[in-house]
């Protein structure tokens, strides 16, 4: 297997390198654009031909600068025991993280549709265990519930998509989306609840 470039000699400044272009695709990417690896290289102020070293398409570049916090949890310091409290707390979290995140979120998920797309963050399916967690109290009190099954429906009215589709669509700001996003989970969870399975 071949050895990344930024793996070979003067790591720390090829570190560097790296960063710069990615933040520099990031910043496009908050401009509304979809950068060129050249393009991210003017905007950082390196070479055209030291850019491709690092990234030898766009496609990798956007890759890259996909968002890549991984937090084991979406949950306060000493979490409520009630799973609704828990719910409203990640994914008040979750939908925060989509906006802060927003067009380099739309553009993994863009890349995600191609045909032959390879697996992207957006696919690694975080979300569904940030969820599962918040519903964990469910398992003492309501054990008919599928968890699981539960945290993937939440997660298919909360995520990007849904985000998208409410600002773009249907014409909603922000906040109301993040108040519809909210409003789904907990229309979820109720149901889940009133029907004692999943």
């Amino acid at each position: 297997m071949e050895t990344p470039y930024e793996s070979t000699g003067r790591a720390g400044q090829k570190s560097r390198t790296r960063l710069a272009l990615v933040a520099a695709a990031r910043a496009l990417l908050d401009a509304g654009l979809t950068p060129k690896v050249e393009e991210a290289a003017a905007h950082a102020g390196i070479s055209r031909s030291t850019a491709y070293r690092y990234f030898p398409n766009q496609r990798s570049l956007l890759l890259a600068a996909h968002p890549s916090i991984s937090p084991e949890t979406l949950l306060p310091t000493d979490p409520s025991t009630d799973p609704r409290v828990r719910l409203d707390a990640v994914i008040t979290e979750f939908t925060s993280y989509n906006v802060a995140w927003e067009p380099q979120l739309r553009t993994s998920l863009r890349l995600s549709l191609e045909p032959a797309a390879e697996r992207t963050a957006l696919r690694q399916g975080r979300a569904i265990g940030w969820i599962a967690e918040a519903l964990t109290p469910l398992r003492d009190t309501h054990p008919g519930i599928d968890i699981h099954r539960l945290a993937v429906a939440i997660r298919s009215a909360t995520g990007i998509e849904t985000l998208i589709w409410l600002t773009d669509v249907a014409g909603y700001t922000r906040e109301q989306a993040a108040d519809t996003v909210r409003a789904n989970a907990h229309a979820l969870l109720d149901a889940a609840i009133r029907g004692g399975s999943t």
